[in-house]
């Protein structure tokens, strides 16, 4: 099957998995998806990924993290902003802020796929790609 964007079928197994309660979800592994997973990680979202090689494009095993009391995920919601047909791009000075500075924004920049914290202190702007909360 022929996927017209790949960042948000990323998203929509991720959103899947959470809402079917799922504690490992695998992707197809792209070098974008694979940053994103290493942000997601950094700031806490998810519990752990592997990347496993294999004779096609490879699979991202992404470890989902849910609250030992309560069994509700870190991630509440995935949104997917800059899509194929409308980009959206964000200068240093109108980076977004999601949820009042809770969330994070993802952004491809020439400095490479960085959360909107971590663009903001390098002053780079670029292609939003999704909101994390």
């Amino acid at each position: 099957m022929k996927v017209t964007d790949p960042i948000a079928d990323y998203l929509t197994r991720l959103r899947n998995a959470i809402s079917a309660g799922h504690k490992v979800v695998e992707v197809p592994a792209s070098n974008m998806k694979k940053e994103i997973t290493k942000i997601l990680m950094d700031k806490g979202y998810i519990l752990n990924y592997k990347f496993i090689e294999d004779d096609k494009q490879g699979i991202i095993k992404i470890a989902l993290k849910y609250h030992a009391q309560t069994k509700k995920n870190a991630i509440t919601e995935l949104t997917r902003v800059s899509k194929p047909g409308l980009r959206d791009y964000k200068g240093a000075n109108e980076l977004p802020r999601v949820l009042n500075g809770l969330g994070i924004a993802i952004l491809s920049t020439s400095k490479g796929v960085i959360s909107n914290k971590e663009a903001a202190t390098e002053n780079v702007g670029g292609e939003v790609l999704c909101y994390v909360h």
